[in-house]
């Protein structure tokens, strides 16, 4: 295939794919991406080693840009599949969630050896055969490993010796492999059929592999017998559930071919058959279930694939892992002599992925055990852990794909899966991993996915890998912070907001409040980190870049109580259960709206009540429209301030770009304009004093012609909750 950069450009050729399949061979042009200069160094690495490690894994081709100002330019060549996968990896990078490796992974890395494998023998003589050989010159080309094949043994194998540093040996074995010579294909076969006929052998490959069980449910009578009119009140009593199927084509069905299981009140009747399992939650102390395990298990022990739709602090864990471990072990290959894992539980971040291992360890079902892989640690400890025997693996996608890419685990019986957060995954870019790990996962299986939203980038992947899955949303489909947390705005400016958080910390008590700072930035965590060491508080941090011992320290440290105050990124937004948290405060308000929901939800989680507090400053007009109705359909008070920020800066900028506004929004402009001056008075007061009807920081300030004073609104005079202070017509003083 042509290179479209030329010759002349100090490239070489890229690798060719080991398959007779199309592979799209994207070009320059189509593969450029663009980060902010400062990160340039983390992508190279040091003399380069980064970038390196990122080719050699990806396949792709990486050159760096000259920087642009504050951007710089990250070109890929590869195949279509390679520069996805680069992609994503130079995004883990970025994001934190990638590291370099150890010196003893490299130096394995490098070493040079020799493997021996048995093939079929009369997949090794097709393999030689002139009008194949060029799939062996392609295994070569792709592994760069030296390849030999041996005389065919009496019991029918061919040994082939693959020689080449290590990493070169598994993608060559791994790569021969997955070679199905097949039959003679016909030449005159149209598209469409040599589809149908890549489909035909994909089931018959599957065919050979047991059956999987997947109905594990026996129906309570007291379940079964109710009504209609009972089903719709348990649902509604419990936040508000919602069923319904989604079908392959994105439609919507209250029922499909099958009746969606009626909802449990009570442990028994989820498990009456499976006593050990109603021995572990009586030991774990609990006493009914969360309303997503209420309708879950039904529908997971019946059998379906499902999609959970619910805020994190619900209980999906234990949801999906019960009914995983009674699937597993109900299988009909003795658990001995299966080849692998038969749960797969993929999860975004290593901190969700060792929460999740912790919550399998709770339940002692059959001995059935559980290991979590992730990045940040050595692979080959953790190999040689998976390699002892597990039936329940739990990892991140990232370090999945490497055992995946090295051929170091058979993930041929996984029978039940699980994408936890799974908007979470699709946000940090590991849909290629994803789909490369699907490719070696029995069709049939079982698919659960959770999600917090209901985007169409999770409904696509419900799509791709799900087959009728009965969607259960507990609660409202949009965003909605949960109802356990008091929920407050302060409106502050900038160089307040230091103070601000300083003043919360001396009024703590340390025996009782527990405190999650987030902020936007890893180095304002890192400032912040020591500003409280100097003052010997006890505290921790949590951002991208720690190394996994730090990590679990600090996670210790919090969760303990030894650390009353834990700073952290919105790496800690999500999978943290940290007990007994009492506040949350956004001190920089997140770049998305689902983020400011998990941060809120790191507290008030398993029915006990919390605070969150999160600081807005001017800068953050643009997430007011987004904040507020959530505040509102959570029954929290939401100050005029906070909604004059929405709706008077937001009018003008629509007005000016020319878009359509509703009446409504005009409406509720006009009926703020005439509400009585007493009610625009500033809120804390900032430094300038502040109470009802005067004060904040600001003054007149400059007019523009929206009415949205620089020092404060035009009209609507002082305070803006100890932010923006006065200066209108109205209200005035602060310190002008």
């Amino acid at each position: 295939m042509a290179d479209s950069w030329g010759d002349d450009d100090g490239w070489n050729d890229g690798p060719q794919v080991a398959q007779e399949i199309v592979h799209t061979f994207l070009d320059h042009d189509a593969n450029t991406i663009k980060i902010d200069t400062s990160m340039i160094g983390q992508v190279i690495g040091s003399r380069g080693s980064m970038i390196k490690e990122l080719q050699e894994e990806s396949g792709a081709q990486i050159k760096m840009g000259k920087p642009d100002g504050s951007y710089t330019f990250i070109h890929l060549k590869g195949y279509e599949d390679q520069v996805n996968f680069a992609k994503s990896l130079i995004n883990e990078l970025l994001l934190g969630n990638r590291r370099r490796k150890t010196k003893k992974e490299r130096d394995w890395d490098n070493a040079y050896s020799e493997k021996t494998i048995n093939i079929r023998g009369t997949k090794g003589k097709g393999l030689q055969r002139k009008d194949k050989r060029h799939l062996i010159d392609q295994v070569k080309k792709e592994s760069r490993a030296e390849i030999i094949f041996g005389p065919i043994s009496e019991y029918g194998d061919m040994p082939v010796t693959v020689k080449g540093k290590n990493p070169q040996i598994e993608e060559a074995i791994r790569l021969i492999e997955n070679i199905d010579l097949g039959r003679e294909i016909d030449p005159e076969l149209t598209m469409e059929e040599l589809m149908a006929l890549s489909d035909r052998k994909e089931r018959d490959k599957w065919a050979r592999v047991p059956k999987i069980i997947k109905n594990v449910y026996k129906e309570d009578p007291e379940v079964a017998n109710m009504s209609p009119e009972q089903v719709q009140s348990i649902r509604k009593m419990n936040n508000d559930i919602s069923v319904c199927v989604v079908k392959s084509d994105g439609q919507v069905e209250d029922n499909a071919n099958f009746k969606i299981p009626n909802p449990v009140t009570n442990f028994k009747q989820a498990f009456r058959h499976y006593p050990e399992i109603l021995s572990e939650l009586e030991n774990l102390g609990f006493t009914t279930p969360s309303p997503i395990q209420a309708q879950a298990w039904p529908i997971l022990m019946s059998g379906h694939d499902m999609i959970g739709i619910a805020q994190t602090g619900t209980g999906k864990t234990f949801a999906f892992l019960l009914p995983a471990l009674i699937h597993t072990y109900l299988q009909t290959t003795p658990i001995e002599k299966r080849a692998g894992p038969n749960v797969l539980v993929m999860a975004p971040t290593r901190e969700l992925a060792t929460q999740i291992e912790r919550e399998v360890n709770k339940i002692n079902y059959k001995g059935l055990k559980a290991v979590c892989v992730y990045g940040g640690k050595e692979i080959e400890p953790q190999l040689e852990k998976m390699n002892e025997g597990c039936q329940i693996l739990i990892a991140t996608p990232g370090r999945l794909n490497d055992f995946v890419s090295r051929a170091s685990i058979d993930l041929k019986a996984v029978s039940f899966v699980v994408l936890d957060e799974a908007d979470r995954m699709l946000d940090l870019g590991f849909e290629p991993q994803i789909n490369k790990t699907s490719i070696f996962i029995n069709p049939n299986r079982q698919t659960v996915m959770t999600s917090a939203t209901w985007n169409s980038d999770v409904q696509r992947v419900a799509r791709k890998y799900m087959v009728n899955p009965v969607k259960v949303n507990v609660g409202s489909l949009d965003l909605a912070a949960t109802h356990t947390v008091t929920q407050k705005i302060i409106i502050l400016d900038e160089d307040e907001k230091k103070d601000w958080l300083m003043n919360f910390f001396d009024n703590m008590d340390d025996k009782i409040d527990k405190v999650m700072v987030f902020m936007g930035r890893k180095a304002s965590v890192s400032a912040m980190a020591s500003d409280l060491a100097c003052q010997y508080r006890k505290s921790c941090s949590l951002y991208g870049d720690l190394s996994q011992e730090d990590r679990e320290q600090s996670l210790e440290d919090i969760t303990s109580g030894f650390a009353r105050i834990c700073i952290a990124t919105d790496v800690a937004s999500r999978g943290l259960d940290v007990p007994d948290l009492t506040h949350v405060i956004n001190f920089d308000f997140p770049s998305h709206i689902e983020e400011y929901v998990h941060r809120v939800g790191r507290t008030g989680r398993a029915g006990k009540s919390g605070e969150s507090i999160t600081l807005m400053t001017r800068k953050d007009w643009n997430h007011a429209h987004e904040v507020i109705p959530i505040l509102e359909e959570g029954g929290h008070e939401v100050s005029v301030s906070a909604k004059m920020l929405c709706i008077h800066i937001l009018i003008p900028i629509l007005e000016e770009g020319g878009h359509e506004i509703p009446q409504e929004l005009y409406d509720m402009a006009e009926r703020f304009k005439n509400r009585p001056p007493r009610d625009f008075g500033g809120g804390r007061g900032g430094r300038g004093g502040g109470g009802r009807g005067g004060g904040g920081r600001g003054g007149g300030g400059r007019r523009r012609d929206d009415d949205f004073g620089m020092g404060g609104f035009g009209d609507f005079g002082g305070g803006f909750g100890g932010g923006f202070g006065g200066g209108g017509r109205r209200g005035g003083g602060g310190r002008g």
